[in-house]
């Protein structure tokens, strides 16, 4: 059974900072490209970023870039997103995703093969 735990979410002020992790199972870590999105109220879920198989290559969504990180420990089956200097605009809930492919174009919802069930990051002002 696939599985996709994200934890590390929480309440942090203004440019403060969290990691994340996503613990998983159940499929070949390794061939997968490991990436997160995460949806804030009342929009759709969007694209953070992503990390290659053997982490050689990272792709970021404009508005994170220069202040999140995103990591994988494929000994331990294991992805992270290190956000800093946060943002009340990046209050919202972050999901682990997996996909087979890395071209940032084929990052889509509807396309990623696996989903985790988010975990909630607010930043407060």
């Amino acid at each position: 059974q696939v599985q996709l735990v994200e934890s590390g979410g929480g309440s942090v002020q203004a440019r403060g900072s969290l990691r994340l992790s996503c613990t998983t199972a159940g499929f070949t870590f390794d061939n997968y490209v490991m990436g997160w999105f995460r949806q804030a109220p009342g929009r759709e879920r969007e694209f953070v970023g992503c990390i290659s198989w053997s982490s050689e290559t990272t792709s970021y969504a404009d508005s994170v870039k220069g202040r999140f990180t995103i990591s994988r420990d494929n000994a331990k089956d294991t992805a992270f997103l290190q956000m800093n200097s946060l943002k009340s605009e990046d209050t919202a809930v972050y999901y682990c995703a997996a996909h087979a492919l890395l071209q940032r174009s084929l990052w889509t919802t509807g396309a990623v093969d696996y989903w985790g069930k988010g975990t909630l990051v607010t930043v407060s002002s």
